[in-house]
């Protein structure tokens, strides 16, 4: 009896966090390169195009896969531009700083409520997705 009452209240504690959890997104936004430099001394803005494109699919989210490519893209990226060694700290410490997990503005998933972790998204939310990014090109106020 004990064993079905446990099971039973996990089902409702699993049951309340996903009824608790917003299906919204937030307007995209990109703080470029984090808190790493967007460029050298000499070309400020070297790699900065490489990290928005990198915080476009971290704002979005997905499964592990999905962030994997986002970060061996940024890495691919930064390499194309002249700098190995740049591409490979910032490879490091996306993938150490960037889990869902952590409750910070740069995680993987930042767009959607915290917490959020790894998963495909939803015919519904990528719909979302779509959306906002029409709004942004547009530079129409999002709709939620």
């Amino acid at each position: 009896m004990r064993q079905i009452k446990n099971v039973f209240m996990m089902v409702l504690v699993g049951l309340l966090l996903t009824a608790c959890r917003s299906n919204n997104i937030v307007l995209f936004t990109s703080d470029g390169c984090s808190s790493f430099p967007d460029g050298t001394l000499k070309q400020k803005d070297l790699w900065l195009t490489c990290c928005s494109a990198h915080d476009r699919a971290y704002w979005q989210g997905g499964t592990y896969d999905d962030r994997l490519q986002s970060d061996k893209a940024l890495q691919a990226c930064v390499q194309k531009v002249g700098e190995k060694e740049i591409a490979l700290l910032m490879l490091a410490g996306v993938r150490v700083g960037g889990s869902p997990y952590l409750p910070t503005s740069f995680r993987w998933g930042y767009g959607w409520p915290y917490p959020r972790g790894y998963g495909e998204l939803t015919a519904h939310e990528l719909e979302l997705v779509q959306q906002m990014e029409q709004e942004v090109e547009q530079g129409v106020e999002p709709s939620q």
